[in-house]
């Protein structure tokens, strides 16, 4: 599972956001549990993103499908890859108001924190 801090202003419609970027980015219709959303795309068999209780940052957890090079041609699963790679990358800063470069930035200064 991954967290990811939310940029001041993104806060508000944070879920809405969340939500309707699976749909934006994915083509996919979120599954709603617990306030939990997880689809199924590409090569991911799970993605799941929720909030944490504080309402601060976004979660993650996402699950490779393991047969995907099994069941497509090295080529075409290398494009499936990338293709979802950058999908997940624009949704994530779609929430989360960060580019890929401050979401690292952010990350490396929670482990020194820490």
């Amino acid at each position: 599972m991954q967290e990811y801090s939310i940029k001041r202003g993104f806060k508000d419609g944070l879920e809405d956001r969340m939500k309707d970027g699976l749909e934006k980015y994915f083509d996919a219709v979120g599954t709603k549990k617990d306030g939990h959303y997880e689809i199924e795309f590409g090569s991911f068999s799970c993605l799941e993103a929720w909030i944490n209780e504080k309402g601060s940052l976004l979660c993650v957890d996402t699950h490779s499908r393991s047969d995907l090079y099994d069941s497509f041609s090295e080529d075409e699963a290398d494009k499936i890859v990338l293709d979802t790679n950058r999908r997940f990358r624009d949704y994530l800063e779609y929430v989360t108001g960060y580019n890929t470069k401050e979401r690292k930035k952010k990350a490396t200064e929670a482990v020194k924190n820490k």
